[in-house]
């Protein structure tokens, strides 16, 4: 186990990936939603920068939201991501609010090398979802 766990951490090293590759502006895969992720004290953070639905109408709001009284929040800027404990070259035990559905999920955010994320969302381990976020220069 331990050996796996030094070859991943060697790849990541070769392809210049780290913990700290997550800090940027990414394409998610679905909506063409830019989310901005930086440091946030120990841990990382992310909003919603952009998004198609954000760019046809810069007002809207969080109005799928399963907490009725944050409907009214606008979704440009909105916290999407939070909470995560850096662990080796990724970052895990955090969560992550999908607008569309109004739900906050466990996540975890494994750099894939320097222009590429995996951001994993979880109901619970195994019911998970998995995208691969790509670099905005």
């Amino acid at each position: 186990m331990i050996g796996i766990t030094l070859l991943a951490l060697a790849a990541m090293a070769k392809d210049g990936a780290s913990a700290d590759t997550a800090i940027g502006r990414w394409r998610t895969e679905t909506r063409n939603g830019i989310v901005e992720i930086q440091r946030c004290g120990a841990s990382i953070c992310g909003r919603l920068i952009s998004s198609d639905k954000l760019r046809t109408d810069p007002a809207l709001k969080d109005a799928n939201n399963s907490d009725a009284k944050l409907r009214d929040r606008p979704l440009k800027g909105l916290m999407i991501l939070n909470g995560f404990t850096q662990s080796g070259g990724a970052w895990s035990g955090g969560k992550i609010y999908n607008a569309d559905d109004g739900r906050t999920y466990g996540a975890k955010i494994t750099p894939l090398g320097r222009d590429s994320l995996s951001v994993r969302g979880c109901v619970f381990v195994p019911l998970c979802k998995t995208q691969t976020w790509t670099r905005v220069n």
